[in-house]
C-alpha cells in the first residue's frame, strides 16, 4: 500500500475488520508529556497505543532499539496484528513519531501499514470524532515476521562507514543539534555528527501542519542535502526514531529507502570510541 493515507481515507476505514490503528507517540526527554497519557484524553476511535519503548529490546540500556524477531512477533500478536493486518500509525505531534511503527512493520517484513499523513491534529482541525480511555481488549493474533536486516545499521557498521564511505548517512536532526551548536536533549551527551555524514532536519519535509510536501518537492530536498543515489543512504536522528521520517521521505519520493542506524546519536554520541564532527 502508498506509505501515506489522508484523514479521509481513514475516516472511511474505520470499522474495516482487517483495519488497526496505531497512536505511537513518543516525546522527547525534554518534553513535559507523557504519549500514553496523551491517548487516553483523545484519540481516534477504536485505535491502540504503540509504545515504541516497550516494543523494544528490553536488554539494552538504549532507548527503543529494535527488538529480536520473535519479541516482535509476540507483541504484535499481542496487539491483534496478523499478517493479512491492514495497519495505520499516527502521532499526536503531527508527524514525529509514527513513522517508526510503520518502519519496524516494513523491518519485520510486513508492507501494508501506512503513516497518517497531519496525523492526530489534522484529525482534530477538521472535526472528526475522537475518543478517551483505554482500548479495547484486542483479538489476539498471529503474527510470523520476516526479519530484513539490511534495513537495520548498527555502530559497528557506522565505524565501518566512516572508514569506507560506502554509504551516505542522512542526519533527521535539527541544523544546531547537527552542528553543535545547540546542546543535546538528553544531558551529558555529546554535540555534532557521525563525520562525513549530511543533515536533512526532518521537518524540512513536512508542511507546516505536518503533512508530507509532495514527492517531487522531497526529492528535491534530499538532492540538496547531496544524496544523489550514487551511494545507498542511512538515516539518523537522536534516537532512532524521526530518521524514520527520513526513510519514509524516500519512499514517498521513489527513491531507495536504505537503511536505519537504530541507536542513532543516543548510542554515537553517548560513547568515547566513536569520532564526532562539528560545524
Amino acid at each position: 500500500m502508498e506509505p501515506l493515507v489522508t484523514t479521509e481515507w481513514l475516516a472511511a476505514e474505520l470499522g474495516n475488520p482487517d483495519l488497526v490503528v496505531f497512536d505511537a507517540t513518543k516525546y522527547l526527554p525534554n518534553e513535559p508529556k507523557d504519549g500514553n497519557a496523551e491517548f487516553l484524553r483523545a484519540h481516534i476511535p477504536g485505535a491502540r497505543y504503540f509504545d515504541i519503548d516497550q516494543i523494544a529490546d528490553p536488554d539494552t540500556d538504549l532507548p527503543h532499539m529494535v527488538p529480536s524477531p520473535g519479541r516482535f512477533a509476540k507483541l504484535m500478536g499481542a496487539l491483534g496484528i496478523g499478517n493479512t493486518s491492514l495497519v495505520v500509525f499516527y502521532d499526536q505531534k503531527g508527524l514525529a513519531s509514527a513513522a517508526r511503527g510503520w518502519w519496524l512493520m516494513g523491518l519485520f517484513g510486513h508492507d501494508n501499514a501506512a503513516v497518517l499523513d497531519g496525523g492526530l491534529p489534522k484529525w482534530l482541525k477538521e472535526g472528526r470524532t475522537t475518543q478517551q480511555g483505554e482500548a479495547g481488549a484486542a483479538m489476539p493474533a498471529v503474527f510470523r515476521p520476516d526479519y530484513r536486516a539490511a534495513q537495520l545499521r548498527g555502530v559497528g557498521d557506522m565505524l565501518r562507514n566512516v572508514l569506507t564511505g560506502a554509504e551516505q548517512v542522512v542526519d533527521a536532526r535539527a541544523a544546531g543539534r547537527f552542528s553543535g551548536a545547540v546542546p543535546e536533549p538528553r544531558a551529558g551527551m555529546r554535540s555534532g555528527h557521525i563525520p562525513g555524514a549530511v543533515s536533512l532536519p526532518y521537518t524540512d519535509l513536512l508542511h507546516a501542519d505536518g503533512t508530507f510536501r509532495s514527492a517531487g518537492e522531497v526529492r528535491g530536498l534530499f538532492k540538496a542535502a547531496g544524496v544523489d543515489g550514487a551511494l545507498p543512504v542511512v538515516t539518523s536522528c537522536g534516537s532512532g526514531v524521526t530518521a524514520c521520517i527520513l526513510t519514509l521521505g524516500l519512499r514517498v519520493a521513489g527513491c531507495p529507502e536504505g537503511a536505519v542506524y537504530d541507536g542513532s546519536w543516543t548510542e554515537w554520541g553517548g560513547r568515547s570510541d566513536t569520532p564526532v564532527e562539528v560545524g
